[in-house]
């Protein structure tokens, strides 16, 4: 059983508020748009991290993280990536990967939009976990928490943590 912190979007900015909620998570996971290399290098002291780049990061951050992550977490295939759409409307990209991999998470970032979507079609779950950071236009910033036990994704939880700068 593994407990994930997910967030996305931070743009360089990690709200003092957000390290609270790690304490019980086993795991960090990032869908992009990080800012600068800074930002993972400080989650990764806290939890290991998995993350992807997104379309506003640099070349430190393209070095170290890719485009896609695709992998097994407990019995559970995931799919990360920044720029996916969500159910009825995903990118070319994104859905060719669903198509061909058929994983049972998909996670992006990328729209801001906070969503968690069952996709019946494929069969798979959508979270997007909305922006952590203050650059963009939400109104608040967002991150989830959830649980992966066996083929299982539960307790899954919206946190707010304020209103964007």
């Amino acid at each position: 059983m593994l407990r994930i912190a997910l967030l996305s979007d931070t743009h360089n900015y990690l709200d003092p508020k957000i390290f609270k909620y790690f304490d019980s998570c086993d795991q960090i996971w990032h869908a992009g748009d990080i800012g600068t290399i800074s930002v993972t290098d400080e989650l990764s002291k806290i939890k290991p991290v998995i993350a992807v780049y997104g379309n506003i990061d640099g070349t430190d951050v393209r070095k170290v993280y890719p485009l896609n992550q695709t992998f097994m977490c407990e019995n559970v295939k995931v799919f990360i990536t920044h720029i996916g759409g969500y159910p009825n409307r995903y990118s070319a990209e994104a859905l060719k990967e669903i198509q061909e991999n058929k994983p049972q998470l998909f996670i992006c970032g990328h729209s801001h939009i906070l969503k968690v979507m069952y996709d019946d079609k494929y069969k798979l779950l959508h979270i997007n976990p909305g922006a952590a950071g203050n650059h963009g236009f939400h109104n608040v910033k967002t991150m989830v928490r959830f649980t992966i036990d066996g083929e299982k994704i539960k307790d899954l939880e919206v946190v707010e943590l304020g209103k964007r700068a």
